[in-house]
């Protein structure tokens, strides 16, 4: 069969998925450290849940069974089975999760969900249409406290800074700022207006006042949006000073200034320098009601956020409830495609063995399987040569896949040596006792 590709379903090459996994089991490490549940979601919703969300329902894959095309192309569909789709995010089947347990559900709900999504949009550098993604949300039952839109920023700074890859900056915005500030200078159309300010990066200054001119907003209002736009600062007096100087006021942007540098101020008590905030984040801000965040790592801003969330005072609803929520989500398939092609790190191995055992010859082989079970039940990656060949073809074989020791079975137990083929170091070993260096124990991932 000819092969086929398929743009936009990344498949790593087994160095690369090791990275991935890496990079999957320090989030998860993090997230659990911090009190964060993981849950998981079926990968398909109704359409009519998916659709709910609007701007993204044109991505939506959408699934039906082979017998029921059948049956529609021949005039004769009579299924009476619910239209559905592949999400095409983590947030849409955590609200409807949220509603379907909130009896069994403890809240405030810490929750971690890493899982696949789908989106129908057009390949590109870091935009896929299968990826993973990384979420944390907390969800509350009617209220929920600010500090939690302190402690999410953080969480993700804490998991995102620890990777060995280039500094990760948190950004912070809040749509009560920029709708105050809309509201102040007489832009009726906030939309339009965010919409313009998304695009500042990409189109420049120039570019974002020919856009909102064409929604009607005039130049001066124009010049106090970008000049909103260009605040960038952790120092929270420095946020309120400028944003002072644009001669704007009002209740609504009085109150998103106030928790916008609380948050940088315990943002900073906690964590010094981890959240700046930036007045031109304008992404999400038409779902989002308070705090919105974005992330870019330093040196790689053309790749563009690779983290983003924000606060929702309706996460979801059921009637009688109303679950307010905060959270953010990891690009993570956009993130370690980077860390792969740039390079930003590299992996010790490419496969997660730690041992290999040596085969002296095929009647021998048992004795080598032996050996290799006793490693094994103490936890250490091993396999046994494929092949009974000379000692440096299988020597060859470990070195290939960048694993670490080789081990030679003796006559008997007490004579077999295990050799650090990197060093060329070879000792004496007893394979119930043995251990390798930690740090060899697994694959590790290091800066390029």
């Amino acid at each position: 069969m000819a092969r086929t590709s398929l743009s936009g379903f990344p498949e790593w090459l087994p160095e690369g998925r090791i990275i991935e996994q890496a990079v999957l089991d320090h989030l998860r490490r993090v997230f659990e450290l911090h009190g964060f549940c993981g849950i998981e979601t079926r990968a398909v919703e109704t359409l009519e849940q998916l659709e709910a969300k609007g701007e993204t329902s044109k991505e939506v894959y959408v699934l039906d069974r082979l017998q029921a095309l059948k049956e529609a192309q021949e005039g004769r569909h009579s299924s009476k089975e619910r239209k559905m789709g592949l999400h095409f995010d983590l947030t849409v089947p955590f609200a409807r999760y949220v509603i379907e347990n909130a009896n069994d559900l403890n809240f405030p709900f810490k929750r971690y969900q890493i899982q696949k999504v789908w989106r129908g949009e057009r390949p590109q550098e870091g935009r896929f249409r299968e990826f993973t993604q990384a979420d944390i949300d907390v969800v509350g039952n009617g209220e929920l406290p600010f500090h939690f839109e302190v402690e999410l920023p953080l969480v993700m700074a804490e998991a995102l800074n620890s990777l060995p890859i280039p500094p990760v900056h948190v950004f912070v915005n809040n749509r009560k700022v920029v709708q105050g500030v809309c509201e102040s200078i007489g832009v009726t159309d906030v939309e339009a207006a965010l919409r313009g300010l998304d695009k500042l990066d990409k189109i420049g200054p120039e570019g974002v006042r020919q856009e909102l001119a064409q929604s009607g907003i005039s130049g001066e209002q124009a010049d106090t949006l970008l000049t909103m736009a260009q605040i960038r600062s952790g120092d929270p007096h420095q946020v309120r000073s400028r944003v002072s100087d644009l001669g704007v006021t009002g209740d609504l942007l009085d109150e998103g200034l106030g928790e916008l540098c609380a948050l940088l101020e315990q943002a900073n008590a906690q964590m010094p320098g981890a959240i700046l905030a930036d007045l031109k984040i304008a992404r999400g801000l038409d779902y989002y009601t308070g705090s919105v965040y974005e992330s870019l790592v330093e040196g790689h801003e053309e790749l563009g956020s690779i983290c983003s969330g924000g606060r929702y005072d309706s996460l979801a609803k059921d009637g009688k409830r109303t679950y307010p929520g905060v959270g953010l989500s990891i690009g993570v398939s956009r993130l370690v495609s980077r860390m792969i092609s740039a390079p930003m790190v590299t992996a010790s191995r490419k496969v997660p063995t730690a041992v290999v055992v040596a085969v002296i010859d095929e009647d021998g082989r048992a004795r080598s399987n032996e050996i290799a079970a006793a490693l094994r039940r103490r936890g250490i990656p091993t396999e046994v040569a494929p092949k009974a060949a000379k000692f440096g073809k299988q020597i060859k074989f470990a070195d290939q896949r960048g694993i670490p020791f080789v081990w030679f079975p003796g006559v008997d137990a007490q004579s077999d040596t295990v050799k650090d083929i990197r060093s060329g170091e070879q000792v004496e070993a007893d394979a119930h006792t043995w251990e390798p260096p930690a740090d060899d124990l697994t694959p590790q991932i290091s800066p390029a």
